[in-house]
């Protein structure tokens, strides 16, 4: 089965080395009831029980293993495919890199947008279960009128944890449960080995470009788990507004100079804008850095850093990248 991850691993692998980019508290161990779950298939709800499932938005109690799902969220959808559950509907306008497969088979239903779910459509479909997260959060409680619905919404300010335990859960709705506790474990390793890397690397910022303009995030945040796990210092100090960061100037990026500058492409996460992200940095206040001058500007995978953001499959190409990386400028 192609999943995201083995797309965006495909896509890295196929990309010149000379502009390679970074692609992107658990809730207990593997109990062998666990184990015996992960073999089950993921049908057959009589078979299973009720779940009770709490999420960001409350507790929902599902009759069984849900057959048919709807998903609002490329992140919980990321684990999904990795894990082996099928997946019947998700917002087909736009599908982001590695999700194009899955937006064009025929057999999966569209179901609006991340934004604006089409209600009409998913009452005649009547899923066993809708996922919504993060942008998609604000439609719950229409959702959860037509269907059970669960929001597995991050927490920036705990990103790995909350991911984990998002992972867990998936993985407990469908009867894998061994299967995302290795996803978890995967990712602790990963995040330890990485951390160990980065000490004594450099600082770090991270910048979004969009329209031309930047903003900068730092730990804490959205973003992060660059500094917050994986060991980065952070090159300045930075004031996030909501979603869209701190608003920065050249100059800003200039006089703090950083060793490292990580680049996230909203315009190319979103398809909009005409000026890619190397385009908005390239200009003689950057590139007077020791970033640009060490060559330690990278531009990261905007599927698993903007459009995804958490989710343990997109934090783990995050991680695996950053180590390459590391790896390559060391």
């Amino acid at each position: 089965m192609t999943t995201v991850r083995s797309t965006l691993r495909a896509a890295r692998l196929a990309a010149p080395a000379a502009v390679a980019a970074l692609v992107l508290a658990a809730c207990g161990g593997t109990s062998d009831a666990g184990e015996a779950a992960s073999s089950e298939p993921t049908g057959s709800a009589s078979a299973s029980g009720p779940i009770t499932v709490e999420h960001a938005q409350g507790s929902t109690e599902l009759e069984g293993t849900p057959e048919k799902v709807f998903v609002f969220d490329f992140a919980a959808a990321a684990v999904m495919q990795e894990i082996g559950v099928e997946i019947d509907g998700i917002p087909k306008n736009n599908p982001p890199a590695g999700f194009e497969d899955l937006a064009a088979d025929e057999d999966v239903v569209d179901v609006g947008t991340l934004f604006e779910p089409d209600y009409e459509t998913i009452a005649a479909e009547a899923p066993d279960l809708i996922v919504v997260a993060g942008r998609s959060a604000a439609a719950y409680p229409e959702l959860e009128k037509i269907a059970p619905t669960v929001d597995l919404s991050n927490d920036w300010a705990d990103n790995v944890a909350s991911s984990e335990e998002n992972a867990l859960k998936i993985g407990k709705i469908f009867g894998k449960t061994h299967e995302a506790q290795q996803l978890v474990d995967e990712l602790d390793a990963s995040v330890a080995e990485v951390a160990g890397k980065a000490e004594g690397a450099g600082d770090a910022l991270i910048v979004l470009t969009s329209g031309g303009k930047v903003t900068a995030y730092g730990p804490g945040g959205r973003f992060g788990f660059l500094h917050d796990q994986l060991g980065f210092a952070p090159a300045a100090e930075v004031t996030e507004e909501a979603q869209h960061g701190q608003a920065i100037s050249f100059e800003f990026i200039a006089e703090n100079d950083p060793e490292w500058i990580f680049v996230i492409d909203r315009d190319a996460a979103t398809g909009e804008g005409s000026e890619a992200a190397e385009q908005v940095m390239d200009n003689e206040l950057v590139n007077q850095t020791k970033a640009a001058q060490d060559d330690r500007i990278v531009y990261v995978d905007p599927t698993s850093w903007y459009i995804m953001g958490g989710g343990v499959v997109a934090l783990q190409q995050i991680a695996d990248d950053v180590s390459a990386v590391l790896d390559e400028k060391a």
